[in-house]
This record gives C-alpha cells, structure tokens and sequence, in this order.
C-alpha cells in the first residue's frame, strides 16, 4: 500500500478537509498515475452532501483526473510510463455480461465499479482524483492525445462523454436540430461537440446572461426559458434535445418542442423526484430517455473527436484548499465553466 494527500468530505455535507489515503501496490495490470488535474463535477457536490442517496465516507470525490502514468505491472500492454492518461468515472466493472462485452461498461448488469463512493472487487471503497495518486486496472484507463493539455482534458472524462454519447447515438449531424438545456459544465461541452459534429445548436437557459459565451462556443442560437414566448416560437422544432440541469424542469414543455419522432435525453440527475405527463410524450412519436457517460471505449473516441476538433473544456483552474469555495459557486452557477483542481496543491 502506498500512502497519499488527498482531499476528502468526512462525512455529508462536511467541507471537505486534507488527509491521507491508501493506495492499493500495483498489481500485474494495473497502471500507477501522477494525477496532475481533477475536475470538480456537479456530481462530486451531490455525492458528498448526500443528495443521491447514502453514500461512503470518508468519501474522495473527483471522476475526471487527467496524469501521467508513474508505474505499470508487469502484464501491462497498454501502456508505458511517461504516458498522458486519464481516469473517468469507472474503474472496473464485471466484464462478463453482454453489456460489458459490447462495450457498453458503464451499463454493466453488476453495476460499475464507480471511481469514488464505490467498492471494489476486493471489498475497499474507492477514493477519487482529489489525491496525488490512483492505481486503476489498464482496461479502464484511457490514453489523453498530445493534442490535447492535461487541465482541459481533465473534464472531458465526465462532462466530454457525458455529452459525446447520447449525441453520437442519436445521431447529431449535419441537417439536425439539436436544442441543449443548460449552459454550464456539461452544456457548453454538448454545444462544442454538437457543433463539431455539424448539427444547427440552439442553447435553451433560463437567461441570456452567458448568451455571448455560448454563440462563441458554437450555438447558432440562444433561447431563455423564463420568457412563455421561446416556448411559443420553438414549438415542434428540434430533433433532439439533450438536458444537461440537474434540477426538475417542465418536461411537457420542453417536449413540445420536439419534432415528430424526436427525442429528448436526461443527463442532469435532480435530487428531487420529477413529474411527467404522459399525453406530452405520446404526441407525435416523441421520445423521452437517458444516457450515462460511455464506455471505455468510447470515451477514448470522444478524446481523439476532441483533440481532432481543438475541443478542450472551459475552465477556472483552482489550488486544492479553494474546492469548499469552489463547491458554493458551482450551486450559485457562478464558473464558467469547469473548476479544475491544480492536484500540485493537495
């Protein structure tokens, strides 16, 4: 075992406070990483306040960690030390189910192993990227292009994906209307790869206060919610919308909004139960569904389509002992858009 600085919520909603954490040896596949950045997602605040659930603690959080590998095990293929590497919100799954085979690790039938507030195959809790270390199995790190630096890499391992793969499945492209909810740490990534991918993006916030950010980053157009009108005006208009806000939103409206045979995909994950009417979806076909992250696999061509693209995520770059502010101005909207942890600092 190997001992190092992390940061960690000692128990819900506790500030996060300095600590020490144990690391597993490295063991024949695994990969020993430097961590050099670790993004702060949304999720981290509802996970160490308890707002999905009862959770583990002492709890590290951080699912998006971007490093440089330090020391691989013997049967390690993959590869080298030296190497820029990145960790999401997996680090382990069943590998034996149809969905793992497929690719599909984050749907596997025996749940991920999750990066944080999870347990391991051997039965200890797994701590996250706010630390200056992680040993993670080879099959479940991914390789961070030279195109790429390592700070706006780091939120690509949650919010890049997160985006990329309902996108991809819905086939965004040229000729396809896509609407994206929310502009933040999530949104602005759905509006850089939309945009990449060819489709026309429309931003729909609740004001236009980050309208100008959003036509820079790729919007063709840019909608507030809190006006009845926008509504109105898009009716029947969009073949996909992606809802990135973790908070409960008027889904019958927001469906209106779609085309025959659209659909509208949940990313965000409110606390709070939602409701829906059922009549808004059965109208003209429309669909209402979901996407987790993605598979390793795909996170490593979301990677390659970002460095291809310049695509790196926007962020406030913070030191260790700023993350307990950084947690408030992440529930008051106020960064633009990804805090990134300098994990020198730790």
């Amino acid at each position: 075992m190997t001992t190092v600085a992390a940061y960690a919520a000692p128990a819900a909603k506790a500030p996060l406070e300095r600590t020490t954490i144990e690391r597993r040896t490295v063991g024949e596949f695994d990969v020993l990483i430097d961590i050099k950045f670790a993004g702060i997602c949304h999720s981290d605040i509802h996970q160490a306040r308890e707002g999905w659930g009862k959770a583990i603690f002492p709890m590290v959080p951080g699912h998006e960690i971007a490093g440089v590998v330090a020391e691989v095990g013997p049967g390690v293929t993959r590869f080298a030390v030296g190497d820029r590497v990145g960790v999401g919100c997996m680090v382990d799954s069943c590998r034996e189910c149809a969905n793992c085979k497929a690719g599909l690790e984050q749907y596997c039938d025996q749940r991920p192993v999750w990066t944080y507030n999870g347990v391991g195959k051997d039965g200890e809790p797994t701590y996250g990227g706010y630390s200056q270390k992680i040993v993670v199995d080879e099959n479940f790190v991914v390789r961070i292009p030279d195109g790429l630096s390592l700070d706006v890499a780091a939120p690509l391992l949650c919010a890049g994906i997160t985006t990329y793969s309902p996108l991809r499945h819905w086939n965004t492209g040229p000729g396809k209307k896509v609407a994206v909810v929310g502009f933040g740490g999530l949104g602005h990534m759905g509006v850089k790869i939309a945009h990449a991918l060819g489709a026309e993006v429309t931003v729909l916030s609740q004001s236009l206060r980050k309208k100008d950010d959003g036509l820079k980053l790729g919007a063709d157009h840019y909608y507030a919610t809190s006006d009845p009108a926008t509504f109105e005006q898009l009716a029947g208009t969009f073949d996909l919308i992606l809802n990135t806000v973790s908070a409960p939103i008027d889904f019958a409206a927001f469906l209106s909004l779609l085309r025959t045979d659209g659909a509208m995909v949940n990313v965000g994950v409110p606390e709070e139960p939602v409701e829906i009417l059922l009549s808004s979806v059965m109208g003209n076909r429309r669909t209402l569904s979901s996407s987790s992250i993605g598979g390793i696999r795909e996170t490593q061509e979301m990677l390659d389509f970002c460095a291809g693209h310049g695509l790196g995520a926007e962020i406030e770059l913070i030191r260790a002992d700023q993350i307990n502010e950084a947690y408030e101005r992440v529930l008051a909207s106020d960064v633009r858009y990804r805090f990134v942890i300098d994990t020198s600092t730790i």
